[in-house]
Formats: C-alpha cells, sequence, structure tokens
C-alpha cells in the first residue's frame, strides 16, 4: 500500500513561512485576497502545509505573520501557547489526518501569560482558579530560571524556555517519534516579536 505523503517536505513549509514573514515585514502581503473560487475549492477539504500552536494574543495572527492564503495552515492558539488535552487531540489529528509535514510551537515576546506565571511562581500573586490552572503548564518551562534577571531579560528568557519546553514535551510523544522516525515530520521552535513582526526561529 503506498504511503499517503503530502507533497511539501518540512523544508519547503519552513521556507514558506520565512519567506511570508519577510513579505509581512517589507509590507508585501498578498493577504487578505481571497477569490471566491478559492473558497469553493477549499471546501472539498485542506492539506495545510504546516500546523502552528501559538498564543491567543490579538497581536499574534500566524495567518497574517507569515503571510498565508486560506487552508494554507492549520492553527490552534491557546495563551500562553501551552498544551493540554484538547491540543494535544487537535495536534494528533493534524498529523494522523492531515498529514502536515512541520508542526511549529510559536510564543512571542512581552507574552502576557508567560509574565502572569513568573509573577505566580516567584512572587506569590495570585490570579483566577482557571488562570492558575493554564499557568501551571508555564511553570515547568520557567522554574530553573533565574528570577532576579533584569526584567526584560528575565521575560525574553521564560518565553523561550517555555517555547522550548512544550517542543521539548511534544517530542517525548509516542506519535512525534514515531512520525519522526518513519515520515520525517519537522517541529520547530519559533518567537514572534510583536515590537518589529519578525519571527525568529530557534535551533
Amino acid at each position: 500500500m503506498a504511503v499517503d505523503v503530502h507533497p511539501v517536505s518540512p523544508e519547503d513549509a519552513l521556507q514558506r513561512l520565512k519567506d511570508g514573514n519577510a513579505r509581512f515585514l517589507r509590507g508585501e502581503s498578498h493577504f487578505p485576497t481571497v477569490q471566491t473560487a478559492v473558497i469553493e475549492d477549499l471546501a472539498q477539504g485542506q492539506q495545510p502545509y504546516a500546523t502552528i500552536l501559538g498564543c491567543s494574543d490579538s497581536r499574534v495572527p500566524p495567518e497574517l505573520v507569515f503571510d498565508a492564503h486560506l487552508g494554507e495552515l492549520f492553527i490552534v492558539r491557546v495563551a500562553g501557547n501551552v498544551l493540554g488535552p484538547s491540543v494535544y487531540g487537535t495536534l494528533q489529528y493534524a498529523g494522523a489526518h492531515l498529514k502536515t509535514p512541520l508542526f511549529v510551537v510559536m510564543g512571542h515576546e512581552g507574552c502576557g501569560a508567560v509574565q502572569a506565571a513568573l509573577a505566580w511562581h516567584f512572587d506569590g500573586h495570585r490570579a483566577k482558579s482557571r488562570i492558575e490552572l493554564l499557568l501551571e503548564n508555564i511553570v515547568p518551562a520557567i522554574d530553573a530560571i533565574d528570577p532576579n534577571l533584569p526584567e526584560d531579560e528575565l521575560m525574553r528568557a521564560a518565553v523561550d524556555a517555555n517555547v522550548r519546553h512544550t517542543l521539548q514535551v511534544l517530542l517525548t510523544t509516542p506519535e512525534a517519534r514515531a512520525n519522526h522516525a518513519t515520515s520525517g515530520i519537522r517541529l520547530v521552535g519559533a518567537i514572534y516579536d510583536i515590537k518589529t513582526g519578525r519571527v525568529r526561529f530557534l535551533e
């Protein structure tokens, strides 16, 4: 039986994201030109080239940041780009059924959820109960950070650590290990700079 492989490689998918962000930075975005024929065609099905787990922050819409058209990105957005049962299920769907070759965990500078997690964990600030449940997902990522760092440096380190922690957790899942071994699916981290619009992909 033939293996159902996505026509776009992980490397090509990552380059498309980088090219889209470059157009966005130059002010040459293709978005939001959408023709009726495109919408009608997409109604038949989708084959996005990347799945993105990002933050709910209204200033960080992946479609605009990467200058992507309808149907090109499969997006999960939750405050602090954290994992949870629904997020795991959505990512599994993207891999098993949509077969996206590239998965991106994208945090952003100045993330309110990360800032709240720092204040809650290190300074004892309280939050509403359901928000604290969300913050609990960020604490393992920031636990080893020196809370005495200068504020800007502390935030940058925490945002970076939060993305890397999520990547590490995802890489330990059976699905990630199996997919990486058999189909070459790629998982990368990224940080969006809300001051410049630039996306920095992590090594």
